[in-house]
Protein backbone atom coordinates (compact mmCIF):
# COMPACT_ATOMS: atom_id res chain seq x y z
CA UNK A 1 0.00 0.00 0.00
CA UNK A 2 1.53 3.71 -0.50
CA UNK A 3 2.67 5.65 1.98
CA UNK A 4 1.04 9.29 2.19
CA UNK A 5 3.01 11.85 3.93
CA UNK A 6 0.50 14.00 5.30
CA UNK A 7 1.14 17.48 4.67
CA UNK A 8 1.17 19.54 7.98
CA UNK A 9 -0.90 22.57 6.19
CA UNK A 10 -2.15 23.11 2.91
CA UNK A 11 -0.21 26.57 2.74
CA UNK A 12 3.06 24.56 3.40
CA UNK A 13 2.39 23.21 -0.65
CA UNK A 14 3.84 24.91 -2.92
CA UNK A 15 1.32 24.43 -5.75
CA UNK A 16 -1.65 26.09 -2.80
CA UNK A 17 0.51 29.35 -2.77
CA UNK A 18 1.31 29.29 -6.61
CA UNK A 19 -2.52 28.73 -6.80
CA UNK A 20 -3.40 31.76 -4.69
CA UNK A 21 -1.39 33.91 -6.79
CA UNK A 22 -2.06 32.87 -10.10
CA UNK A 23 -5.40 33.23 -8.87
CA UNK A 24 -4.61 37.01 -8.24
CA UNK A 25 -2.74 37.94 -11.23
CA UNK A 26 -5.23 36.43 -13.27
CA UNK A 27 -8.54 38.09 -11.80
CA UNK A 28 -7.33 41.17 -10.20
CA UNK A 29 -7.57 43.91 -13.18
CA UNK A 30 -7.12 47.79 -12.86
CA UNK A 31 -10.16 48.01 -15.66
CA UNK A 32 -12.88 46.34 -14.14
CA UNK A 33 -14.22 50.10 -12.24
CA UNK A 34 -14.41 51.22 -15.98
CA UNK A 35 -15.16 48.21 -18.09
CA UNK A 36 -17.81 49.78 -19.91
CA UNK A 37 -16.54 53.00 -20.19
CA UNK A 38 -13.37 51.81 -21.60
CA UNK A 39 -15.06 50.70 -24.54
CA UNK A 40 -16.68 53.95 -25.59
CA UNK A 41 -13.96 56.11 -25.07
CA UNK A 42 -11.81 53.55 -27.38
CA UNK A 43 -14.61 54.70 -30.08
CA UNK A 44 -17.33 51.77 -29.46
CA UNK A 45 -20.84 52.41 -29.65
CA UNK A 46 -22.84 50.51 -27.40
CA UNK A 47 -24.11 47.99 -29.97
CA UNK A 48 -20.59 46.89 -30.52
CA UNK A 49 -20.13 46.89 -26.63
CA UNK A 50 -22.90 44.18 -26.44
CA UNK A 51 -22.02 42.06 -29.77
CA UNK A 52 -18.15 41.86 -28.42
CA UNK A 53 -19.26 40.14 -25.34
CA UNK A 54 -21.76 38.26 -26.43
CA UNK A 55 -18.66 36.92 -28.40
CA UNK A 56 -16.21 36.40 -25.19
CA UNK A 57 -19.70 34.53 -23.83
CA UNK A 58 -19.95 32.06 -26.84
CA UNK A 59 -15.96 31.55 -27.05
CA UNK A 60 -16.22 30.15 -23.63
CA UNK A 61 -18.96 28.20 -24.00
CA UNK A 62 -17.12 26.60 -27.41
CA UNK A 63 -13.40 26.19 -25.62
CA UNK A 64 -15.06 25.32 -22.13
CA UNK A 65 -14.73 22.02 -21.95
CA UNK A 66 -12.58 20.28 -24.70
CA UNK A 67 -9.92 22.84 -22.43
CA UNK A 68 -11.19 20.77 -19.57
CA UNK A 69 -10.27 17.71 -21.12
CA UNK A 70 -7.21 18.57 -22.85
CA UNK A 71 -6.12 19.71 -18.82
CA UNK A 72 -6.88 15.99 -17.43
CA UNK A 73 -4.71 14.42 -20.71
CA UNK A 74 -1.95 17.18 -21.71
CA UNK A 75 -1.45 18.58 -18.13
CA UNK A 76 -3.07 20.93 -15.91
CA UNK A 77 0.32 22.97 -15.76
CA UNK A 78 0.52 23.28 -20.15
CA UNK A 79 -3.14 24.63 -19.82
CA UNK A 80 -2.32 27.16 -16.95
CA UNK A 81 0.61 28.28 -19.21
CA UNK A 82 -1.44 28.85 -22.16
CA UNK A 83 -4.06 30.56 -20.51
CA UNK A 84 -1.32 33.14 -18.83
CA UNK A 85 -0.03 33.46 -22.86
CA UNK A 86 -3.49 34.20 -23.95
CA UNK A 87 -3.64 36.99 -21.04
CA UNK A 88 -0.80 38.81 -21.97
CA UNK A 89 -1.46 38.99 -25.78
CA UNK A 90 -5.38 40.12 -25.37
CA UNK A 91 -3.91 43.01 -23.30
CA UNK A 92 -1.37 43.78 -25.53
CA UNK A 93 -3.94 44.10 -27.90
CA UNK A 94 -5.75 47.25 -26.32
CA UNK A 95 -2.25 48.52 -25.24
CA UNK A 96 -0.46 49.16 -28.31
CA UNK A 97 -3.48 49.49 -31.00
CA UNK A 98 -3.40 53.00 -33.08
CA UNK A 99 -6.26 54.69 -31.89
CA UNK A 100 -8.02 56.86 -34.81
CA UNK A 101 -9.28 54.04 -37.32
CA UNK A 102 -12.59 52.68 -36.24
CA UNK A 103 -12.41 49.53 -38.30
CA UNK A 104 -9.30 48.49 -36.51
CA UNK A 105 -9.96 49.23 -33.19
CA UNK A 106 -13.44 46.63 -33.48
CA UNK A 107 -10.91 44.25 -34.71
CA UNK A 108 -8.32 44.59 -31.77
CA UNK A 109 -11.30 44.29 -29.76
CA UNK A 110 -12.61 41.37 -31.21
CA UNK A 111 -10.10 39.45 -31.41
CA UNK A 112 -9.16 40.46 -27.51
CA UNK A 113 -12.49 39.08 -26.76
CA UNK A 114 -11.88 35.68 -28.07
CA UNK A 115 -8.08 35.22 -26.84
CA UNK A 116 -10.00 36.49 -22.96
CA UNK A 117 -12.79 33.81 -23.50
CA UNK A 118 -10.53 31.16 -24.43
CA UNK A 119 -8.21 32.19 -21.62
CA UNK A 120 -11.42 32.26 -19.39
CA UNK A 121 -11.43 28.85 -20.59
CA UNK A 122 -8.64 26.97 -19.74
CA UNK A 123 -7.98 28.57 -16.41
CA UNK A 124 -11.52 27.07 -15.48
CA UNK A 125 -11.37 24.02 -13.87
CA UNK A 126 -7.20 23.40 -14.67
CA UNK A 127 -6.04 25.60 -11.69
CA UNK A 128 -8.17 24.36 -9.00
CA UNK A 129 -7.69 20.49 -10.10
CA UNK A 130 -3.88 21.08 -10.04
CA UNK A 131 -4.30 22.64 -6.15
CA UNK A 132 -7.38 19.82 -5.01
CA UNK A 133 -4.98 17.24 -6.24
CA UNK A 134 -1.89 18.68 -4.54
CA UNK A 135 -3.64 18.60 -1.27
CA UNK A 136 -5.06 14.64 -2.02
CA UNK A 137 -0.77 13.96 -2.41
CA UNK A 138 -0.26 15.65 0.71
CA UNK A 139 -3.47 13.70 2.73
CA UNK A 140 -5.34 16.98 3.84
CA UNK A 141 -8.32 17.04 0.77
CA UNK A 142 -10.69 18.13 3.70
CA UNK A 143 -8.64 21.34 3.97
CA UNK A 144 -10.21 22.86 0.47
CA UNK A 145 -12.87 25.16 1.89
CA UNK A 146 -9.96 26.83 4.42
CA UNK A 147 -7.87 27.01 0.69
CA UNK A 148 -11.13 28.87 -1.40
CA UNK A 149 -11.45 30.95 1.79
CA UNK A 150 -8.17 32.55 1.75
CA UNK A 151 -8.05 32.51 -1.54
CA UNK A 152 -10.61 34.45 -1.53
CA UNK A 153 -9.93 37.17 0.65
CA UNK A 154 -6.33 37.38 -0.90
CA UNK A 155 -8.31 38.36 -4.01
CA UNK A 156 -10.27 41.11 -1.92
CA UNK A 157 -7.49 42.61 -0.94
CA UNK A 158 -5.85 42.80 -4.36
CA UNK A 159 -9.60 44.09 -5.63
CA UNK A 160 -9.57 46.87 -3.68
CA UNK A 161 -6.33 48.03 -4.22
CA UNK A 162 -6.19 46.90 -8.27
CA UNK A 163 -10.37 49.06 -8.69
CA UNK A 164 -8.85 52.07 -6.64
CA UNK A 165 -5.81 52.44 -8.36
CA UNK A 166 -7.34 51.88 -11.83
CA UNK A 167 -10.24 53.70 -11.45
CA UNK A 168 -7.52 56.69 -10.29
CA UNK A 169 -4.89 56.19 -13.30
CA UNK A 170 -8.13 56.06 -15.41
CA UNK A 171 -8.90 59.65 -14.89
CA UNK A 172 -7.19 62.63 -16.63
CA UNK A 173 -7.76 65.18 -13.54
CA UNK A 174 -6.68 62.86 -10.69
CA UNK A 175 -2.87 61.92 -13.17
CA UNK A 176 -2.39 65.69 -14.04
CA UNK A 177 -3.03 66.99 -9.96
CA UNK A 178 -0.32 63.95 -9.09
CA UNK A 179 1.71 65.58 -12.00
CA UNK A 180 1.12 68.66 -10.84
CA UNK A 181 2.14 67.87 -7.29
CA UNK A 182 5.40 66.37 -8.87
CA UNK A 183 6.08 70.20 -10.16
CA UNK A 184 5.39 68.71 -14.05
CA UNK A 185 3.77 70.98 -16.51
CA UNK A 186 2.83 67.81 -18.75
CA UNK A 187 -1.08 67.35 -19.26
CA UNK A 188 -2.71 64.27 -19.98
CA UNK A 189 -5.46 63.75 -21.58
CA UNK A 190 -8.18 61.10 -21.70
CA UNK A 191 -6.99 59.10 -24.73
CA UNK A 192 -3.72 58.31 -22.63
CA UNK A 193 -4.59 57.60 -19.59
CA UNK A 194 -7.31 55.02 -20.63
CA UNK A 195 -4.80 52.81 -21.50
CA UNK A 196 -2.75 53.02 -17.73
CA UNK A 197 -4.94 50.25 -16.01
CA UNK A 198 -4.42 48.10 -18.96
CA UNK A 199 -0.77 48.42 -18.80
CA UNK A 200 -0.84 47.80 -15.19
CA UNK A 201 -3.26 44.83 -16.01
CA UNK A 202 -0.72 43.52 -18.18
CA UNK A 203 2.34 43.80 -15.76
CA UNK A 204 -0.37 41.20 -13.72
CA UNK A 205 -0.37 38.96 -16.78
CA UNK A 206 3.44 38.99 -16.38
CA UNK A 207 3.29 37.69 -13.37
CA UNK A 208 0.78 35.11 -13.63
CA UNK A 209 3.06 33.87 -16.50
CA UNK A 210 5.81 33.41 -14.21
CA UNK A 211 3.64 31.85 -11.55
CA UNK A 212 1.79 29.42 -13.77
CA UNK A 213 5.71 28.30 -15.40
CA UNK A 214 6.78 27.61 -10.83
CA UNK A 215 3.87 24.51 -10.91
CA UNK A 216 4.24 21.42 -10.37
CA UNK A 217 1.86 18.11 -11.37
CA UNK A 218 0.90 16.83 -8.39
CA UNK A 219 0.51 13.40 -10.30
CA UNK A 220 2.48 13.32 -13.30
CA UNK A 221 1.63 9.74 -13.89
CA UNK A 222 -1.87 10.73 -14.75
CA UNK A 223 -1.19 13.53 -17.52
CA UNK A 224 1.26 11.96 -19.54
CA UNK A 225 -1.58 10.57 -21.73
CA UNK A 226 -0.49 11.18 -25.48
CA UNK A 227 -3.06 14.09 -26.29
CA UNK A 228 -5.19 13.63 -29.34
CA UNK A 229 -8.40 14.61 -30.38
CA UNK A 230 -10.56 11.23 -29.96
CA UNK A 231 -8.81 10.80 -26.30
CA UNK A 232 -10.02 14.66 -25.68
CA UNK A 233 -13.63 13.55 -27.16
CA UNK A 234 -13.89 10.28 -24.84
CA UNK A 235 -12.72 12.12 -21.75
CA UNK A 236 -15.02 15.08 -22.57
CA UNK A 237 -17.90 11.99 -22.92
CA UNK A 238 -16.90 10.17 -19.88
CA UNK A 239 -17.14 13.12 -17.85
CA UNK A 240 -20.60 14.12 -19.22
CA UNK A 241 -21.97 10.92 -18.60
CA UNK A 242 -20.74 10.90 -14.86
CA UNK A 243 -22.20 14.13 -14.20
CA UNK A 244 -25.98 12.96 -15.52
CA UNK A 245 -25.50 9.53 -13.76
CA UNK A 246 -24.35 11.13 -10.49
CA UNK A 247 -27.45 12.83 -9.43
CA UNK A 248 -25.62 15.45 -6.99
CA UNK A 249 -23.01 16.31 -9.33
CA UNK A 250 -26.09 17.63 -11.68
CA UNK A 251 -27.91 19.07 -9.10
CA UNK A 252 -25.33 21.22 -7.77
CA UNK A 253 -24.11 22.54 -11.37
CA UNK A 254 -27.87 22.96 -11.87
CA UNK A 255 -28.31 25.02 -8.44
CA UNK A 256 -24.62 27.39 -9.11
CA UNK A 257 -26.25 27.94 -12.77
CA UNK A 258 -29.15 28.77 -11.72
CA UNK A 259 -27.76 31.48 -8.75
CA UNK A 260 -25.26 32.77 -11.30
CA UNK A 261 -26.36 33.31 -14.34
CA UNK A 262 -28.80 35.90 -12.56
CA UNK A 263 -26.17 37.50 -9.92
CA UNK A 264 -23.37 37.71 -12.87
CA UNK A 265 -25.57 39.75 -15.33
CA UNK A 266 -26.55 42.59 -12.85
CA UNK A 267 -22.95 42.64 -11.10
CA UNK A 268 -21.74 43.54 -15.41
CA UNK A 269 -24.31 45.88 -15.49
CA UNK A 270 -23.74 47.85 -11.97
CA UNK A 271 -21.88 50.93 -13.39
CA UNK A 272 -24.92 51.67 -15.30
CA UNK A 273 -27.09 51.14 -12.19
CA UNK A 274 -24.99 53.51 -9.87
CA UNK A 275 -25.59 56.04 -12.62
CA UNK A 276 -29.38 55.98 -12.59
CA UNK A 277 -29.04 56.02 -8.49
CA UNK A 278 -27.23 59.19 -8.50
CA UNK A 279 -23.41 58.27 -7.57
CA UNK A 280 -20.90 60.26 -9.71
CA UNK A 281 -18.56 58.22 -12.15
CA UNK A 282 -15.49 58.70 -10.05
CA UNK A 283 -16.66 57.11 -6.98
CA UNK A 284 -17.22 54.17 -8.53
CA UNK A 285 -13.46 52.48 -8.12
CA UNK A 286 -14.15 53.63 -4.17
CA UNK A 287 -17.39 51.73 -4.13
CA UNK A 288 -16.04 48.45 -6.00
CA UNK A 289 -12.89 48.47 -3.20
CA UNK A 290 -15.93 49.27 -0.59
CA UNK A 291 -17.64 45.63 -2.27
CA UNK A 292 -13.85 44.22 -2.32
CA UNK A 293 -14.02 44.50 1.47
CA UNK A 294 -17.05 41.72 1.51
CA UNK A 295 -14.73 39.74 0.01
CA UNK A 296 -12.87 39.68 3.88
CA UNK A 297 -15.28 38.50 5.32
CA UNK A 298 -17.81 36.26 3.17
CA UNK A 299 -15.21 33.93 2.27
CA UNK A 300 -14.66 33.19 6.15
CA UNK A 301 -18.89 32.91 6.27
CA UNK A 302 -18.81 30.30 3.34
CA UNK A 303 -16.36 28.34 5.45
CA UNK A 304 -18.10 28.13 8.55
CA UNK A 305 -21.16 27.24 6.32
CA UNK A 306 -19.58 24.41 4.58
CA UNK A 307 -18.45 22.59 7.49
CA UNK A 308 -21.96 22.84 9.64
CA UNK A 309 -25.01 23.24 7.02
CA UNK A 310 -26.04 20.96 4.71
CA UNK A 311 -25.94 21.70 0.98
CA UNK A 312 -29.89 22.66 1.00
CA UNK A 313 -29.51 24.80 3.92
CA UNK A 314 -26.52 26.91 2.39
CA UNK A 315 -28.58 26.58 -0.93
CA UNK A 316 -32.00 28.11 0.63
CA UNK A 317 -29.51 30.64 2.12
CA UNK A 318 -28.40 31.78 -1.28
CA UNK A 319 -31.86 32.17 -2.72
CA UNK A 320 -32.95 34.10 0.28
CA UNK A 321 -29.69 36.45 -0.23
CA UNK A 322 -30.34 36.49 -4.02
CA UNK A 323 -34.17 37.72 -3.49
CA UNK A 324 -33.69 40.71 -1.22
CA UNK A 325 -30.74 41.93 -3.30
CA UNK A 326 -32.78 41.52 -6.87
CA UNK A 327 -36.33 43.18 -5.13
CA UNK A 328 -34.13 46.16 -3.54
CA UNK A 329 -32.47 46.70 -6.99
CA UNK A 330 -35.83 47.15 -7.92
CA UNK A 331 -36.08 50.34 -6.04
CA UNK A 332 -33.28 52.12 -7.37
CA UNK A 333 -33.13 54.15 -4.20
CA UNK A 334 -30.22 56.65 -4.11
CA UNK A 335 -27.34 55.47 -2.60
CA UNK A 336 -29.03 53.38 -0.12
CA UNK A 337 -29.49 51.36 -3.40
CA UNK A 338 -25.50 50.25 -2.36
CA UNK A 339 -27.22 47.59 0.25
CA UNK A 340 -28.65 45.40 -2.79
CA UNK A 341 -25.77 45.34 -4.71
CA UNK A 342 -23.94 44.39 -1.73
CA UNK A 343 -25.48 41.44 -1.42
CA UNK A 344 -25.63 40.38 -4.82
CA UNK A 345 -22.09 40.38 -5.04
CA UNK A 346 -22.04 38.16 -1.40
CA UNK A 347 -24.33 35.42 -3.42
CA UNK A 348 -22.34 35.34 -5.82
CA UNK A 349 -19.08 34.56 -3.24
CA UNK A 350 -21.21 32.03 -1.79
CA UNK A 351 -22.07 30.45 -5.42
CA UNK A 352 -18.42 29.95 -6.32
CA UNK A 353 -16.83 28.78 -2.88
CA UNK A 354 -20.37 26.13 -2.47
CA UNK A 355 -20.17 24.86 -6.36
CA UNK A 356 -16.17 24.58 -6.42
CA UNK A 357 -16.03 22.67 -2.70
CA UNK A 358 -18.78 20.02 -3.30
CA UNK A 359 -17.82 19.37 -6.70
CA UNK A 360 -14.22 18.97 -5.69
CA UNK A 361 -15.57 17.18 -2.91
CA UNK A 362 -16.96 14.05 -5.10
CA UNK A 363 -14.82 13.55 -8.46
CA UNK A 364 -12.14 11.77 -8.72
CA UNK A 365 -9.29 13.51 -9.93
CA UNK A 366 -8.49 11.57 -13.64
CA UNK A 367 -12.01 14.02 -14.27
CA UNK A 368 -12.05 17.09 -12.63
CA UNK A 369 -11.07 19.48 -14.58
CA UNK A 370 -13.10 18.10 -17.41
CA UNK A 371 -15.93 18.15 -14.68
CA UNK A 372 -15.13 21.72 -13.49
CA UNK A 373 -15.09 22.77 -17.17
CA UNK A 374 -18.95 21.14 -17.64
CA UNK A 375 -19.72 23.06 -14.52
CA UNK A 376 -18.08 26.55 -16.60
CA UNK A 377 -19.94 25.50 -19.91
CA UNK A 378 -23.49 25.25 -17.89
CA UNK A 379 -22.73 29.03 -16.51
CA UNK A 380 -21.70 30.35 -19.42
CA UNK A 381 -24.71 29.13 -21.63
CA UNK A 382 -26.89 30.14 -18.88
CA UNK A 383 -25.19 33.66 -19.08
CA UNK A 384 -25.41 33.79 -22.92
CA UNK A 385 -29.07 32.89 -22.64
CA UNK A 386 -29.95 35.70 -19.90
CA UNK A 387 -28.14 38.20 -21.94
CA UNK A 388 -29.51 37.72 -25.07
CA UNK A 389 -32.63 37.66 -23.36
CA UNK A 390 -31.99 41.36 -21.48
CA UNK A 391 -31.23 42.47 -24.61
CA UNK A 392 -34.26 41.91 -26.54
CA UNK A 393 -36.19 42.54 -23.37
CA UNK A 394 -34.58 46.28 -23.33
CA UNK A 395 -35.02 46.98 -27.03
CA UNK A 396 -38.37 45.98 -26.87
CA UNK A 397 -39.26 48.38 -23.44
CA UNK A 398 -37.19 50.91 -25.62
CA UNK A 399 -39.56 50.84 -28.49
CA UNK A 400 -42.54 50.76 -26.19
CA UNK A 401 -41.06 54.25 -24.56
CA UNK A 402 -40.41 55.88 -27.94
CA UNK A 403 -44.11 55.38 -28.82
CA UNK A 404 -45.39 56.57 -25.40
CA UNK A 405 -42.65 59.29 -24.89
CA UNK A 406 -41.84 60.19 -28.13
CA UNK A 407 -40.42 64.29 -26.67
CA UNK A 408 -37.66 62.02 -24.62
CA UNK A 409 -33.83 62.12 -25.46
CA UNK A 410 -32.31 59.01 -26.26
CA UNK A 411 -30.58 58.88 -23.43
CA UNK A 412 -34.04 59.28 -21.25
CA UNK A 413 -35.62 56.30 -23.31
CA UNK A 414 -32.71 53.77 -22.35
CA UNK A 415 -32.76 54.81 -18.56
CA UNK A 416 -36.35 53.80 -18.52
CA UNK A 417 -35.89 50.62 -20.32
CA UNK A 418 -33.34 49.90 -18.23
CA UNK A 419 -35.06 50.66 -14.89
CA UNK A 420 -38.12 48.72 -16.08
CA UNK A 421 -36.10 45.63 -17.21
CA UNK A 422 -34.35 45.52 -13.57
CA UNK A 423 -37.64 44.83 -12.65
CA UNK A 424 -38.15 41.38 -13.98
CA UNK A 425 -35.26 40.35 -12.48
CA UNK A 426 -37.27 38.95 -9.10
CA UNK A 427 -39.86 37.51 -10.92
CA UNK A 428 -37.95 35.40 -13.29
CA UNK A 429 -35.87 34.33 -10.19
CA UNK A 430 -38.86 32.83 -8.58
CA UNK A 431 -39.68 31.17 -11.31
CA UNK A 432 -36.35 29.38 -12.18
CA UNK A 433 -35.95 28.43 -8.24
CA UNK A 434 -39.45 26.51 -8.41
CA UNK A 435 -38.05 24.83 -11.56
CA UNK A 436 -34.78 24.14 -9.83
CA UNK A 437 -36.45 22.91 -6.95
CA UNK A 438 -38.77 20.30 -8.47
CA UNK A 439 -36.40 18.90 -11.02
CA UNK A 440 -33.76 18.78 -7.49
CA UNK A 441 -36.16 16.81 -5.67
CA UNK A 442 -37.34 14.07 -8.32
CA UNK A 443 -34.03 13.22 -9.03
CA UNK A 444 -32.35 13.45 -5.74
CA UNK A 445 -35.23 11.08 -4.76
CA UNK A 446 -35.37 12.51 -1.03
CA UNK A 447 -31.74 12.23 -0.40
CA UNK A 448 -30.09 13.28 2.60
CA UNK A 449 -26.76 14.50 2.47
CA UNK A 450 -24.67 14.51 4.82
CA UNK A 451 -21.12 13.66 3.90
CA UNK A 452 -19.45 13.90 0.55
CA UNK A 453 -16.76 11.14 -0.92
CA UNK A 454 -15.48 10.81 -4.26
CA UNK A 455 -17.50 8.98 -6.34
CA UNK A 456 -16.05 6.56 -8.84
CA UNK A 457 -16.00 7.70 -12.08
CA UNK A 458 -17.06 3.64 -13.48
CA UNK A 459 -19.93 3.98 -11.00
CA UNK A 460 -22.57 4.12 -13.92
CA UNK A 461 -21.07 0.81 -14.52
CA UNK A 462 -21.85 -0.93 -10.93
CA UNK A 463 -23.77 -3.77 -10.52
CA UNK A 464 -25.39 -2.38 -7.16
CA UNK A 465 -28.97 -1.78 -7.06
CA UNK A 466 -27.69 1.74 -4.76
CA UNK A 467 -27.35 4.52 -7.78
CA UNK A 468 -24.33 6.21 -7.99
CA UNK A 469 -24.94 9.00 -5.68
CA UNK A 470 -23.43 10.82 -2.44
CA UNK A 471 -24.12 8.04 0.18
CA UNK A 472 -25.91 9.24 3.83
CA UNK A 473 -23.55 8.24 6.84
CA UNK A 474 -24.59 8.59 10.58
Amino acid sequence: MENKTVASSPFAIKNIRLFIAFRVFFNARFYYPVFTILFLDFGLSIEQFALLNMVWAITIVCAEVPSGALADILGRKNLIITTSLLMVLELALLAFVPLGNGTLIFWAFLFNRILSGLAEAMASGADEAIAYDSLVEGGIQDAWPKVLSLQMRVRSFASIATMTLGAFAYDPKAMNAVLSWCGSDHILDQQTTMRFPIYLTLVLAIFATITAFKMVEAAPEKTTTRCNTRAAFKKTMEAGKWILRTPFALVIILFGMYFDHILRMIVTMTSQYFRLINLPEASFGIIGSMIALLGLVTPKIAEYMAEHYSPKTNMLIIFAINMFGLFGLTGFYPYWGLIPVALIFIGLTFVSFFTSHYLNKITESSQRATVLSFKGLAFNLAYGFIGLTFATLIATLKQENVTLHPGWTAEQVANLAFIDGIGYFPGYAIVGIILVISFSAWHLKGRNIKELRPIPAQSDQATSSEPPSVKQHK
